[in-house]
């Protein structure tokens, strides 16, 4: 059986506990930076204050992507993957910063949501997109090449991913359709892998984790998104047709990954 481990502290302080090469694969939808006290967004087709938490307001951008960028290269496991999600806002430093840590770049996708809010501002192209860079510490990365095409319908699946934007099952403002998640956890980790997410918001990630049978470890700063998270987890029902054997479960495990997944790391 998969399991879930969630923790409520800063994702910098906590990531130097973890053992070296632990980690199968990584999700991060870290913070893009884009709030502020008289910044505005929309929302319903009506402005409303763009100031989603402290969390989101960061003094230095560059030097927090690259301590968490590189604490998360280190837990990564040479077979794994690391996914991260941004926008113009943050897509350029990541990129750079991922460059410039040696990371293997594969690619960055564009997830495009044919339903993007519209702007009440008449000045600029509509926000339609998501980037998320696809990257490994080394060429022995895993990736599921026939799963996904048999998502995408037999054919090689593109880096442009087309898929609407759904309506949030919580009150976290970046919250991730779990489709989203769906695709990228099945194509980039194994039954009974170690999934990490270091922003883990309210939670989407350990529920498709969970779901599909691959153990779990989540990060989260807030309070109220931890528990908010912790119940979704602890809701979610695993898919009985995709569960692990034996050797695909925790037993397969490497010593270092069950060394941290019953850790307390408190």
């Amino acid at each position: 059986m998969p399991e879930s481990k969630l923790l409520k502290g800063d994702s910098l302080k906590l990531l130097r506990k973890f053992p070296s090469g632990s980690i199968d694969l990584i999700f991060a939808d870290p913070p893009y930076n884009l709030s502020g006290k008289n910044h505005v967004s929309v929302k319903n087709g009506k402005p409303v204050a763009g100031n989603k938490g402290d969390w989101d307001q960061i003094e230095n951008f560059s030097e927090f992507n690259k301590v968490w960028l590189e604490e998360s290269k280190r837990v990564l496991s040479d077979n794994g993957t690391i996914w991260i999600s941004g926008t113009l806002h943050n897509h350029p430093i990541i990129g750079v910063i991922l460059k410039q840590l040696g990371f293997w770049i594969l690619n960055d996708i564009v997830w495009f949501k044919p339903n993007a809010t519209p702007l009440l501002q008449r000045n600029r192209f509509v926000p339609s997109t998501e980037i998320i860079w696809v990257a490994a510490k080394s060429k022995k990365y895993h990736f599921n090449y026939d799963l996904a095409k048999e998502i995408n319908n037999g054919k090689q699946m593109r880096n442009l991913w087309e898929m609407s934007a759904e309506r949030h099952k919580t009150t976290h403002p970046t919250e991730k359709p779990e489709k989203l998640l769906e695709r990228i956890i099945l194509i980039g980790s194994k039954k009974g892998g170690l999934v990490l997410d270091p922003f883990m918001g309210s939670g989407t990630t350990g529920v498709v984790a969970k779901h599909f049978n691959r153990n779990f470890i989540g990060i989260e700063f807030d309070p109220v998104y931890f528990e908010m998270a912790k119940v979704r987890i602890d809701q979610t029902v695993i898919e009985n047709t995709l569960l692990p054997t034996k050797k695909d479960g925790k037993d397969n495990l490497s010593f270092a990954q069950q060394e941290l997944l019953s850790a307390s790391l408190n």
